[in-house]
């Protein structure tokens, strides 16, 4: 199958386009800058170079910015929530305009969805939550309805907290629990539903290679974790004690509002559809995930 990508250079995309390359697939890295050899140019607000998706049977759209870096600004939360919906809408135009549109977008989603719903478990079905996130996060699916309604076969990958230790938050946390000085933040009661980096790019192929999987799909780990038993994991992993909380007051004053969002907030979520339609997981425990990323 020949598939384009987007955010095929960020955390998820490189770890899936050497999966999709083995698999057999072409696989075309849309890129912003000038393309080189095995890409095409894609543009945020103008869409998909149509070169670029001659013969293309799918399309996977990761692309998005970072919303764990630097603190929420006005700007910031204008970016982050652009790059989403504006980009998304840009790549539903640019499949629904082609003569022989692709049969699928793949899209990634995010179970910000949800909000903060301290420990109510969350499926597909579940309504949104309030605030930014939510707000994004419905705005930026509602952005492929173009795609949807020509008849493509849409998917939302709903994905929670990518564990790797080559980047994200895991990468980030490393540094202070391997030097004993890592702990749990807030009362540790909030729930973290996860999943390992491996799984992201099995979920990705499982949406691109089952039919009857369409609309939203939670892409977490079928253990959610509060982050008191993460901390612990964690600790077990790099085999250092966990004994230096972060207060919850402590997380505002150092990351602000997106703290709230992202560190304190609790989503207990549930990959409900991936369980309905056979999806084999790689890492469905956090000792098993941390065990095999430390190693």
């Amino acid at each position: 199958m020949r598939i384009a990508v987007t955010g095929a250079t960020g955390l998820v995309g490189s770890e899936l386009v050497p999966e999709l390359s083995t698999a057999g697939h072409d696989v075309i890295r849309l890129v912003r800058r000038g393309p080189g050899e095995g890409e095409g140019h894609w543009n945020p607000a103008s869409g998909i170079e149509p070169s670029a998706l001659e013969g293309v049977e799918a399309v996977i759209h990761l692309a998005g910015e970072n919303i764990a870096e630097g603190r929420w600004t006005s700007d910031k939360k204008a970016r982050i929530r652009d790059s989403r919906v504006e980009g998304t809408a840009a790549v539903a135009r640019s499949i629904v305009g082609m003569e022989n549109a692709p049969s699928a977008l793949i899209c990634a989603s995010a179970i910000g969805h949800y909000g903060d719903r301290a420990d109510e478990e969350l499926v597909e079905d579940s309504g949104p939550g309030e605030g930014f996130l939510p707000e994004v996060c419905q705005a930026w699916e509602a952005a492929a309805d173009p795609a949807r309604e020509a008849g493509i076969r849409v998917v939302h990958l709903r994905f929670g907290v990518v564990l790797s230790p080559k980047g994200g938050a895991l990468a980030k946390m490393m540094t202070p629990f391997k030097m004993a000085v890592g702990g749990r933040i807030g009362s540790g009661d909030q729930y973290m539903s996860w999943l390992s980096i491996e799984d992201a790019s099995g979920m990705i192929l499982h949406g691109l290679n089952t039919s009857e999987l369409s609309g939203p799909v939670n892409a977490v780990a079928p253990e959610p974790v509060t982050n008191a038993e993460f901390t612990k994991a964690l600790g077990r992993a790099v085999h250092r004690p966990t004994i230096f909380p972060m207060p919850g007051f402590a997380a505002k004053l150092a990351f602000g509002e997106m703290a709230e969002a992202l560190v304190l907030a609790s989503t207990r979520v549930l990959p409900k559809r991936l369980e309905e339609t056979g999806y084999t997981f790689r890492h469905r425990t956090i000792d098993q995930a941390l065990g095999d990323m430390i190693r």
